[in-house]
């Protein structure tokens, strides 16, 4: 087997692992007895840990943090930590499955962003995707509240944790332009870390006195999630075609709820899963439009 092959094949499993692992993050996260906020500090404190030393070694060879690049990263940060406080809580009101689908319309609001920031034309089928998905959306947040309003109100906290996150992609888009990966991702979840800590304290939530159960979740959140799962999507990143990743990338929220069936009893109606493949829809017809106009560019 040639070198060229056998990095095409651990770069494909890499992108599969890395799926896998973001798939569980919620299931993590309902196994965990704290609040998500708290279950989302550790996640983003065990990956500072874990990460530090390569951390440390990259910066030792590549010399002084640029300002405006240490900026970028602090604020990606701050939104990151928007993100999966907003996201971890509606998993815990609304179960594992509808605000981790909920949460993967960020590339709608990085579109919408960009028009709004970057004055960057968007085509007709952004629209269109923009359309199918928030017609989905609104299907799940409406089924979701006739269940119960705690879980309606999880599906709406999954939605805003999407415009966080589009706000991370937005600003780590020009973090990246004078910060490697490694650096970035260590100095945003240094960051976010931060911020949940803070946010913890000023919300009164114990940090500490949680079961073995608890514990062992917030390890599994932290390591096979926030650490293995994104440097496994970021090394297949280096070796895939964006075309491949980005809407391979929505296989999350299907593994979710293919895990949430057995692991944690959740069960999807006809109509939530129609309003799922609405929503998924309408985010890879936002990428492809996205990615076309790039080419054209």
């Amino acid at each position: 087997m040639s070198d060229s092959h056998r990095t095409k094949l651990l770069s494909y499993a890499a992108l599969g692992v890395g799926i896998l692992s973001l798939g569980f993050s919620g299931i993590f996260v309902r196994w965990a007895h704290a609040p998500g906020v708290v279950t989302s500090f550790y996640r983003m404190a065990i990956a500072v840990v874990l990460m530090a030393l390569p951390f440390a070694r990259r910066r030792r060879a590549a010399g002084r943090i640029p300002a405006a690049g240490l900026r970028y990263a602090l604020l990606g940060g701050l939104f990151f930590a928007g993100d999966v406080a907003l996201w971890a809580t509606g998993v815990m009101l609304g179960g594992a499955t509808n605000p981790t689908l909920l949460a993967n319309t960020a590339p709608l609001w990085v579109g919408v962003g960009a028009l709004l920031i970057f004055r960057e034309r968007l085509r007709a089928a952004f629209w269109a995707g923009l359309l199918l998905a928030m017609a989905g959306a609104a299907a799940v947040l409406g089924l979701d509240t006739l269940r119960a309003t705690a879980f309606g109100l999880g599906s709406l906290l999954g939605l805003l944790a999407a415009v966080f996150y589009g706000g991370y992609f937005l600003v780590t888009q020009r973090g990246r332009e004078t910060l490697d990966s490694m650096t970035y991702f260590w100095l945003a979840a240094l960051s976010s870390s931060g911020v949940l800590l803070l946010l913890s304290l000023l919300l009164g939530l114990p940090l500490v006195g949680y079961d073995r159960w608890t514990y062992l979740n917030f390890l599994g959140v932290g390591v096979v999630t926030q650490t293995l799962g994104y440097l496994a999507i970021t090394y297949a990143i280096g070796h895939v075609p964006a075309s491949l990743v980005a809407p391979t990338l929505l296989g999350q929220p299907v593994v979710t709820a293919l895990l949430a069936g057995p692991l944690l009893g959740e069960r999807l109606s006809a109509g939530h899963i129609v309003g799922g493949i609405a929503v998924l829809g309408g985010v890879y017809i936002v990428h492809r439009s996205r990615q076309r106009a790039a080419v054209e560019a």
